[in-house]
């Protein structure tokens, strides 16, 4: 069966170009996004060069381009970008699944949980792409530090929220792809809390002076 093509926008940085490894890894065809669609075509060939034989290609374009070329869109970006961000791709990503992995942090205490105007950045993105668009809230609290080491285990689970079944189960597969163990977290709603988790998990890694700390669900079995 032929997989989705996914838009990884923001798929420059650490998180979003460490997933977007993994997926192609796991035959997933990637399209980078950038505000640069030079900056894309470098990285993508970049990130191509930590695949193994026979993974799926990843290729680099705008952001536009990009979210118009993808089947599903993963948003990664900073959430000061997302807003600007959101605008470049919202026709782009029309009768489409987002997910999205952005956090609200506002500097300088990024370990403190902030709650934007919108309740959470994937609220905020949901109001802006319109009803078109279904957005799901995932991998907000996953470490960047070993995503592109492709034999290095997964311990953190994947919270993910969404008001659309059949979307939040494209994520769940993402997850399970990826190497986690997605967990299904109910209503976007719920993004606040998955995205608040984050900051916890910023103040933890500090206080403890670890890079990878992440969250187990306990009590579901697992594969």
């Amino acid at each position: 069966m032929t997989k989705p093509t996914l838009a990884v926008i923001g798929g420059t940085g650490a998180e979003g170009s460490g997933l977007a490894v993994r997926w192609a890894a796991a035959g997933y065809p990637i399209v980078i996004g950038s505000r640069s669609p030079e900056k894309a075509v470098w990285v993508a060939e970049e990130l191509s060069q930590l695949l193994p034989p026979g993974s799926a290609p990843i290729q680099g374009l705008g952001n536009g381009e990009a979210a118009a070329a993808g089947d599903v869109i993963v948003l990664s970006v900073p959430y000061s970008a997302q807003e600007a961000t959101i605008a470049q791709i919202r026709d782009g990503a029309q009768g489409k699944t987002l997910v999205t992995v952005v956090v609200p942090l506002k500097p300088p205490k990024v370990s403190v949980v902030w709650q934007p105007p919108g309740g959470s950045a994937a609220a905020e993105a949901q109001a802006q792409l319109g009803e078109g668009v279904h957005v799901v809230a995932a991998f907000q609290n996953v470490s960047a530090t070993h995503l592109k080491d492709l034999d290095a285990p997964m311990e953190c689970d994947i919270l993910v929220a969404g008001d659309h079944k059949p979307s939040k189960q494209i994520a769940l597969e993402l997850a399970d792809q990826a190497g986690f163990f997605g967990v299904d977290a109910g209503p976007l709603a719920n993004a606040s809390v998955v995205e608040g988790l984050t900051a916890v998990l910023i103040g933890i890694n500090i206080r403890y002076k670890v890079k990878g700390a992440g969250i187990r669900i306990t009590g579901i079995p697992r594969k």
